[in-house]
């Protein structure tokens, strides 16, 4: 079975509200598709999202990247699985992003050869999951109303996104969300790096101080701290979630090693795809230690890689923030996962069971 065709273009869905943090204002999904097609009419399918103050990707750039890599896989067996892989992550450096959609698309098809879903490829489990709804820094009134609208829609987990702000104000708008919510409603607080150390202490104190018993707390200080985010971690009672702070493996350990956080939020487009985050999910079981399966703005394609990956690390993977398809207008695939409010189910279809993606642009082929 030989790669005979890498096809790469665009979609671009609207959101339904503007998805706003500590880092960006962002009003669509507009993503990198890639379709890997082999001469047995087989198509597995990736997406990127240009994710330019995470992973630095941008369309233009990981559309260079591919050129160079694209040509190293094309006629070669997808029997040399592994080596397949190799190439993806050796052809360039980073371009995290677009190494994911590559990695993503070789598995699908690879799942797809043994006429398996990729869940059963990965290790198995039940292909049903709850996710969170992401709610954006707004004003409080916004966001309490935000929240309600989202409670009434069957979630009831909330990605709380603060920083960017007064500290007091993201106190302050948290307790408004909780009282309107009730404590039923699991709240899990998204400073994207929106806090100094000092403040997220202060922040997260405040609010076990209220009687506010949160889920976590994700990525209160910048990436690049971990002494910081030790701090935070120290000094509160909260788990503390890292997500910007880990790409890699040795970015996993070295978190982990230290004890600088308590949960690790792994999303294929920071560890290059479904192989590493395999590696910081098997890291982290034996840490003792558990995960968050999260996304980028990302549609079905993508995310519904990454629900596989969760539902075959069930045992290491508690919490899950796989919202992206819910947050945009539309869906860009036929096939793939289906979401009922914070459900997401996979099919039992070989691959990641999608067969069409719609509304492509700017189309090239190798």
């Amino acid at each position: 079975m030989l790669i005979q065709r890498i096809t790469v273009g665009e979609i671009r869905l609207p959101l339904k509200v503007p998805f706003k943090t500590a880092m960006r204002t962002v009003t669509d999904v507009h993503d990198l598709v890639l379709i890997v097609e082999t001469d047995t009419g087989l198509k597995g399918h990736g997406e990127a999202p240009a994710t330019a103050v995470i992973t630095g990707d941008l369309l233009g750039s990981m559309r260079a990247a591919l050129a160079l890599i694209a040509p190293r896989l094309l006629g070669q067996n997808l029997l040399d699985f592994h080596a397949l892989l190799r190439t993806v992550h050796q052809a360039v450096v980073h371009h995290s992003s677009l190494k994911a959609a590559l990695e993503i698309a070789l598995y699908d098809l690879r799942a797809q050869q043994f006429g398996v879903p990729l869940y059963q490829l990965l290790g198995g489990g039940t292909p049903r999951l709850k996710t969170d709804v992401t709610i954006s820094v707004n004003d409080s009134a916004t966001m309490v109303q935000d929240c309600l609208r989202a409670v009434a829609e069957g979630f009831d987990a909330l990605k709380i996104k603060v920083g960017g702000r007064s500290w007091r104000e993201d106190v302050q708008s948290t307790l408004a969300i909780y009282r309107a919510v009730g404590p039923g409603v699991a709240l899990r607080l998204d400073a994207n790096q929106g806090w100094t150390p000092k403040q997220a202490v202060q922040v997260i104190q405040a609010l076990e101080a209220a009687g506010l018993a949160l889920e976590c707390v994700e990525q209160p200080v910048k990436a690049d701290d971990i002494a910081g985010l030790k701090f935070v971690t120290d000094h509160t009672l909260t788990p503390i979630l890292a997500d910007e702070a880990v790409f890699s493996v040795v970015d996993a350990l070295h978190i982990l090693g230290t004890h600088s956080a308590d949960v690790i939020n792994i999303k294929l487009m920071k560890t290059a795809g479904i192989s590493q985050a395999i590696e910081v999910a098997n890291l982290t079981r034996r840490y003792h230690r558990t995960c968050m399966v999260g996304c980028m703005l990302e549609s079905g394609i993508s995310v519904t890689a990454a629900a596989h990956f969760a539902v075959a690390h069930a045992d290491v993977v508690t919490l899950i923030d796989l919202d992206g398809p819910q947050l945009a207008e539309g869906s860009a695939i036929t096939g793939g996962l289906t979401m009922n409010g914070p459900w997401i189910n996979l099919s039992d279809a070989p691959g990641l069971g999608i067969t069409a993606v719609h509304g492509l642009t700017d189309i090239q082929h190798y």
